[in-house]
């Protein structure tokens, strides 16, 4: 009996090896952010409970330093089978045949554009789409209640115009007896989420577009650009209710009870959670005095390396469908903070009556998205206009020319 038992297990543990000897191991990339890792571990759990015959391999790297990265890993023959990818760096990576088209097998291109936010198809070129969003994200006004109280605000009624804000900004803004900055009025973070601020909702909000021709030709050297530029750089320099790289970034000085109001987006939620010592509320991005909205919608995709071949593409593909299900999308709302890219996952009753989320999803109906065709410069010129004004006192359309054609070299140098 001992002997048919001892041979049953060692049986058993020869299977199990052997399984594990068989299995199909992918690797996923991304970029560090707590949220998302943690969010994308516990997706890679579910995936490998269901998928015994595939591990996948989750690798992370610090977001400055990523697509460096991508790029050395396809040059050195090791790319990962997985990746992600900001929907404004498609290009950059088609270019560089990092990615190759998603099959249409698995990902038909009907039930794509049936099944997800329009703004999937940022991620189309010509007849191939090259990646899919987990979730989107949108901009929205998040506030400090107990500044907005301290300051005599009512933090039930948040600011609804561009006017109101400026005026919450000046009540709530403090300063110590040698004129430094102790507490933000509203944070000011080009290198954040405000040059998508100022570039797809400010400039709209005075009448204008930032670019045209799908993008490729810059339009904000306008009166409206003007406008815009000098209601954003006013902000420190006239209202002084705010300065760049307070506390380093927008978001940290947020956080810290520092500063009462900041423009963010969705995936900043599951940060701002942790935090203990005041209660925040986020209310929709403020309309200007005729009502006009608008916002900025973006998205981090997941795309199939151009590698992949055999089992390890129908690992891929397997692990990329699981990725982009309802279900992983529930998963990524409840710890990111992001919405989910389906319609019907997002556009739930609850979730639009949700008062943090809630706000989020009314922007995607009147939202942009930028074009990119190189992210992280078109982000630079905006960086550079705004310190032009604000540090080297240059006059506000005289940098906004500036950015406007150095932009534009940026465009037509891709194409």
């Amino acid at each position: 009996m001992r002997k048919l038992i001892l041979a049953g297990l060692v049986a058993g543990f020869s299977t199990m090896a052997f399984n594990a000897a068989q299995a199909v191991e992918i690797e996923y990339w991304q970029y560090v952010f707590e949220s998302r890792v943690k969010a994308m571990d516990k997706l890679i759990e579910n995936f490998e409970k269901a998928n015994p015959d595939i591990k996948v391999k989750h690798t992370t790297f610090p977001y400055d330093d990523y697509q460096t990265r991508v790029i050395a890993a396809k040059m050195a023959g090791n790319s990962p089978d997985v990746m992600q990818l900001f929907y404004g760096w498609l290009d950059k990576f088609v270019a560089g045949g990092i990615l190759q088209p998603l099959p249409t097998d698995t990902f038909p291109h009907d039930k794509i554009e049936s099944d997800f936010f329009p703004i999937s198809s940022a991620m189309k070129r010509g007849d191939d789409y090259y990646g899919l969003p987990t979730a989107v994200r949108s901009l929205a006004l998040f506030y400090n209640k107990k500044l907005f109280e301290e300051a005599g605000l009512d933090p039930k009624n948040p600011p609804k115009t561009l006017d109101e804000l400026v005026a919450a900004a000046e009540k709530t803004a403090k300063r110590d007896a040698n004129g430094n900055l102790t507490i933000a009025g509203i944070t000011m973070d080009m290198a954040g989420q405000d040059h998508h601020w100022w570039r797809e909702v400010l400039i709209r909000q005075y009448g204008g577009v930032p670019y045209t021709d799908n993008d490729r030709k810059v339009a904000y050297d306008s009166e409206a650009g003007e406008k815009a530029l000098k209601f954003y750089t006013d902000l420190q320099t006239e209202k002084k209710v705010g300065e760049p790289k307070f506390m380093d970034e927008g978001q940290a000085a947020f956080r810290a009870g520092m500063a009462a109001m900041t423009v963010d987006g969705t995936f900043r939620l599951g940060a701002f959670r942790t935090i203990k010592d005041f209660e925040w509320g986020v209310t929709e991005l403020p309309a200007n005095a005729d009502g006009v909205r608008s916002n900025y919608a973006s998205y981090f995709a997941n795309g199939i390396g151009a590698n992949a071949k055999g089992e390890k593409l129908e690992a891929a593909k397997k692990f990329l469908n699981y990725i982009s299900s309802p279900e992983a999308m529930e998963i990524w709302l409840k710890e990111v903070g992001e919405l989910p890219a389906r319609r019907a996952v997002a556009q739930t009753e609850a979730n639009l009556s949700d008062p943090i989320y809630g706000p989020f999803l009314k922007g995607l109906d009147y939202a942009h998205t930028t074009m990119f065709v190189d992210e992280a410069a078109q982000r630079q010129t905006a960086m550079d206009m705004v310190n032009r004004v604000i540090l080297e006192k240059q006059p506000v359309k005289e940098s906004l020319a500036e950015a406007a054609k150095a932009e534009q070299t940026i465009i037509d140098d891709a194409q």
